[in-house]
């Protein structure tokens, strides 16, 4: 039962290691797929105050 599978665009289904225990209380649970690299790069430049414009710049000059 370590082997936790979910849904991902890329592989049907993506398998995941998961907690190597099972805690009574606090139960881990694997939903989702982890992120693609890079796919949260906009959403984590904005939070730290980078709009769109920025952004785009910073695509174009290579750096993100």
């Amino acid at each position: 039962g370590v082997v936790k599978t979910v849904e991902s665009p890329h592989y049907d289904p993506l398998r995941l290691v998961g907690q190597p225990m099972t805690l009574s209380r606090t139960p881990s649970v694997i939903d989702r797929r982890p992120p693609e690299a890079g796919e949260q790069t906009d959403e984590i430049l904005g939070e730290y105050g980078y709009d769109a414009d920025e952004i785009a710049v910073l695509r174009r000059q290579g750096i993100v």
